[in-house]
């Protein structure tokens, strides 16, 4: 019997610590600490703390909870918190009209069981904007937009719990962890855009923007990743053409996937042997790092909610960068190229600088046209979640697999985005595209395309995205004034089974610029059979094989070299 007695408590000791709580109304407590608080504002943040915290619940035992928060992940909850000090409690409770929750709306939802849950804060800055509002949002801290897992954030360690919908005492996390930066700080440094150190070949820069600071109020930061040419610093008066990729934040990482020792990746490693060789012309290639206090970048154009990005890349941000590492300077030495949202901002930088840039690559880009807004029609459709069929509404899908699968819808992703961070603060992707294409809203934030919750279209708000980014319509309408500028300059690679159904704006866009005249368009559009997001072309040497950035440097430099006038220095073409 003593033997029994000994093995059962042993093995309740190898448990994990489990809080029982009785019937009533359930309600997490999440206290604030003292420790975390000073840290946050060591990092430059804001104290008292305004933002949103979090509780998420998970029964997968090996990952931490805020790794699994995605649109087919984890249940969490929400509530927007302001003024928080240090020993503060934060309550997240059920049946609380401010507490609103993805896939679970109501926390009373959450299913009786064992989960581990874990607490999560994240800190909000104020921006006094230059057109009267004030806004709270969270500034970008080094690691793109992704609130779990921003410096300067707040988490609890994972608690293992039983469960029960009916519980009226509360489960107590505390807020005991804060996010490190990537890097430490040094001395004059900033969150912003990160602080990556510079290697042999690539070389990180970060500068103050004038423009934006103006617009936000406050010190904001612009950046790039910059990938020099062999000999660069042997040729000490020699000037290079620059291809500029967009995309997401792309944090320490090189452009076109290069990297050094070369062994991280096999694209890695091809692009590492190529730039290297006498074999490749010498160019320079440059990423942006231009995070926002919505997205992780922001599409570098100008708009209402974001002010003038579009003019802080090319007017600051290009110029700087050229003079800094001896880029020649001239438009017809500059190339575009990006892949999705990287894409859509290849092809925007060239439509609305048509005189700055030579030509672009545009890979499967975000939508070209708002007929089809992914697969919603906002012009013309009355509710973005379902197509209505009088006894049946139809739910759209927001994701699909080459094989047709559905991975989620609109409705579920908007959902979870709201859950993260009303008034598109969620840092997802229809909240850029609201804060970017989209009217400023009478409290300062971005004016809604639709009701998160029902899916109804405000067509007044779908005719003001017409008439300043629906790039389709744009040229349509201004033909006559850039279609000069742009001839033979305009890309588009997208597969015929785009994840996000962004094959269907394009094929739109080809209609029109294929019919386009006086002058013709001369534009290339390359389609893969089916391919998903994001394929960016096929392979020139390898039919039915897509195509590899060392294939597209290649096919870059033969554009640049047929692009440069008599007199330019040719040197750089040097094999």
């Amino acid at each position: 019997m003593l033997v029994r007695l000994w093995l059962a408590l042993a093995g309740s000791l190898m448990l994990p610590a489990v809080s029982r709580v009785p019937v009533g109304v359930p309600r997490f407590e999440i206290e604030v600490t003292e420790e975390t608080v000073r840290e946050i504002a060591a990092l430059g943040l804001e104290v008292p703390i305004v933002g949103r915290a979090f509780v998420i619940a998970t029964r997968d035992t090996v990952r931490e909870p805020r790794s699994q928060v995605r649109v087919t992940g984890a249940p969490f909850w929400g509530v927007n918190v302001r003024n928080v000090r240090a020993g503060d409690t934060i309550i997240v409770q059920a049946g609380d009209e401010n507490v609103y929750g993805y896939p679970l709306e109501n926390l009373a939802d959450l299913p009786a069981g064992d989960y581990r849950v874990q607490a999560f804060l994240s800190v909000y800055t104020t921006f006094r904007r230059a057109d009267g509002h004030t806004v709270e949002l969270h500034l970008n801290s080094g690691a793109g937009q992704n609130l779990w897992r921003a410096p300067g954030n707040a988490y609890s360690h994972p608690l293992t719990i039983r469960w029960n919908p009916g519980s009226e005492t509360a489960v107590r996390l505390s807020l005991t962890e804060v996010i490190p930066p990537i890097e430490p700080l040094e001395e004059g440094e900033v969150l912003q855009q990160g602080n990556p150190r510079d290697t042999d070949w690539v070389k990180f820069v970060k500068i103050k923007s004038e423009l934006l600071s103006a617009f936000w109020g406050r010190d904001m930061y612009i950046g790039a990743n910059v990938l020099l040419p062999r000999d660069f610093d042997n040729e000490p008066d020699r000037h290079y053409p620059v291809l500029y990729l967009q995309g997401h934040f792309p944090g320490r990482r090189a452009p076109l996937g290069f990297t050094e020792g070369a062994e991280e990746s096999r694209r890695g490693a091809d692009v590492y042997k190529y730039w290297t060789s006498d074999g490749a012309p010498k160019v320079i290639a440059v990423t942006f790092r231009d995070a926002n206090p919505f997205y992780d970048t922001s599409y570098e154009i100008n708009s209402a909610n974001m002010g003038p990005s579009g003019d802080a890349t090319v007017r600051e941000l290009i110029p700087y960068l050229e003079e800094e590492f001896r880029g020649i300077g001239q438009p017809w030495a500059r190339v575009l190229a990006g892949g999705s949202t990287g894409g859509w901002e290849a092809l925007a930088l060239q439509v609305f600088y048509p005189d700055d840039f030579v030509g672009t690559w545009a890979w499967c880009p975000d939508p070209v046209n708002f007929d089809y807004y992914q697969i919603v029609n906002v012009y013309e459709n009355d509710n973005a979640y379902f197509s209505d069929a009088g006894w049946v509404r139809v739910e759209r899908p927001n994701q699909r697999r080459p094989d047709g699968n559905i991975v989620s819808t609109v409705r579920q992703e908007n959902l979870f985005e709201l859950a993260a961070g009303p008034n598109s603060r969620g840092g997802g992707q229809w909240d850029v595209w609201e804060a970017l294409f989209g009217p400023v809203g009478e409290d300062g934030y971005p004016q809604p395309i639709w009701d998160r919750k029902t899916g109804a279209i405000d067509h007044a708000v779908a005719e003001y995205w017409r008439e300043y980014y629906d790039l389709t319509d744009y040229l349509s309408r201004n033909w006559s004034a850039v279609g000069p500028k742009l001839q033979g300059k305009i890309h588009v690679a997208v597969g015929d089974m785009d994840s996000f159904y962004l094959n269907e704006g394009v094929y739109l866009l080809q209609e029109f610029l294929d019919a386009a005249a006086n002058p013709a368009a001369n534009a290339t559009f390359d389609y893969g059979w089916r391919k998903p997001h994001c394929w960016i072309g096929e392979s020139p040497t390898r039919p039915g094989e897509s195509l590899s950035y060392v294939e597209w440097v290649e096919i870059a430099a033969e554009y640049l070299w047929n692009s440069m006038p008599a007199s330019a220095d040719r040197e750089w073409w040097k094999r």
